[in-house]
C-alpha cells in the first residue's frame, strides 16, 4: 500500500506537468484556433532559456525560472506577430496556420539543439532545491511539490482571469468574432497577443518544471510534452482548460502505474491505449459540454 500510495503521488507530480502544457494548449487551440505543433518548443526554451541563467549567467533557479517563462511567453507572442497574425489578417484558412507552426516548431528545435548540443545536461545539484520531504512514509522532492502546487495556482488563476475579468470577456468576444469584438471596443490584436504570452508561458513552465524533475536539459524536451498535451486536450474537451488539466494528471498517474505493475516497455502503449478507448466512446471529449472558461 505504500508503493502504491507513492506511486500515485509520483504520478501526479508528473501529471501535473503535462496538465500545465495541456493548458496553453488548450488555450491557442480554442480561442486562436491553431493547432500549434510548436507549442513544444516553447517548453524546450523555457526550460533551456533559465538552464542557461543559472549556469552561464550564475543566476539564482527561481529568477532563471521566471525568466525562462516570460522568455518562452516572448517567443509565443513572436510567432503570432510574425507568422499567425498575419495569415489570420490574410483569411489564410485552417492549413497555413498548422504549415506555419511546423515551419516555427522546426526552426526553434534546430536552434535549440545548436544551442545546447545534441547532449542531455543538467541543473548543478548546488543551484536546484534538492532535499526531499516525507509526509506519512510518502518522500516528496521539491521539483514534485513545485509541479502539483504550479499546477493548482496556474488552473485557479486562468480560470479566474477568462471567467471573472474584463480581459477574459474580451478573449470571448476576440475568439467568436473579432470585427464584432472590435466595434465595441476591444483591441483583438493586443487581446490574442495577451493570449498568446500566457499560452506559451504556462508551457515554459511546464518546461522549466519537467528540466528541475528530471534534472535532464535537452532539445528535445517539448516534444513529449507535446503528445501528452495533445492527447489532454483532445481526450478533456476542446476548449476546456479544467479538463484538459486533469486529463494531464491522469495521464501521468497511468503512466507511473503503469510503469510500476505491468511493463516500462508499454506505459505509452498502456495510457494511450486507454485514452482511445475513452475517445471511442466519448468522441467529443470528456468535459466537452463545458466551454473555456465555465465551471
Amino acid at each position: 500500500m505504500g508503493l502504491l500510495t507513492q506511486q500515485i503521488f509520483n504520478g501526479l507530480a508528473v501529471g501535473s506537468i503535462y496538465a500545465l502544457f495541456a493548458i496553453g494548449f488548450a488555450l491557442i487551440l480554442a480561442r486562436m484556433k491553431i493547432l500549434n505543433v510548436a507549442h513544444g518548443t516553447f517548453a524546450t526554451w523555457g526550460a533551456l532559456s533559465a538552464f542557461w541563467l543559472v549556469v552561464q549567467g550564475g543566476m539564482n533557479f527561481w529568477v532563471a525560472a521566471v525568466l525562462g517563462v516570460a522568455f518562452a511567453g516572448l517567443l509565443g507572442v513572436l510567432s503570432e506577430l510574425l507568422a499567425f497574425g498575419p495569415l489570420r489578417k490574410r483569411n489564410a484558412g485552417t492549413f497555413a496556420p498548422i504549415i506555419a507552426s511546423i515551419g516555427i516548431w522546426i526552426v526553434l528545435l534546430n536552434v535549440a539543439e545548436g544551442f545546447i548540443g545534441p547532449t542531455t545536461r543538467s541543473f548543478p545539484i548546488e543551484a536546484v532545491p534538492s532535499t526531499p520531504l516525507r509526509i506519512g512514509g510518502i518522500v516528496m522532492l521539491p521539483a514534485h511539490i513545485l509541479s502539483i502546487t504550479a499546477l493548482i495556482l496556474v488552473v485557479t488563476a486562468v480560470h479566474l482571469l477568462l471567467s471573472r475579468s474584463r480581459f477574459g470577456a474580451a478573449v470571448r468576444a476576440v475568439s467568436v468574432d473579432s470585427r464584432s469584438a472590435a466595434i465595441v471596443g476591444v483591441n483583438p490584436r493586443r487581446t490574442l497577443l495577451a493570449v498568446a504570452f500566457i499560452a506559451a508561458g504556462v508551457a515554459g513552465l511546464a518546461g522549466v518544471l519537467s528540466a528541475l524533475a528530471d534534472n535532464n536539459v535537452s532539445f528535445g524536451l517539448g516534444e513529449a510534452l507535446l503528445l501528452k498535451g495533445f492527447a489532454a486536450v483532445v481526450v478533456g474537451g476542446y476548449g476546456d482548460i479544467r479538463g484538459a488539466a486533469a486529463v494531464g494528471v491522469v495521464i501521468g498517474v497511468l503512466e507511473v502505474l503503469s510503469s510500476q505493475y505491468i511493463s516500462s516497455d508499454f506505459r505509452d502503449a498502456i495510457t494511450f491505449g486507454i485514452l482511445l478507448l475513452v475517445l471511442v466512446t466519448r468522441p467529443q471529449g470528456l468535459f466537452s459540454e463545458r466551454q473555456l472558461v465555465r465551471a
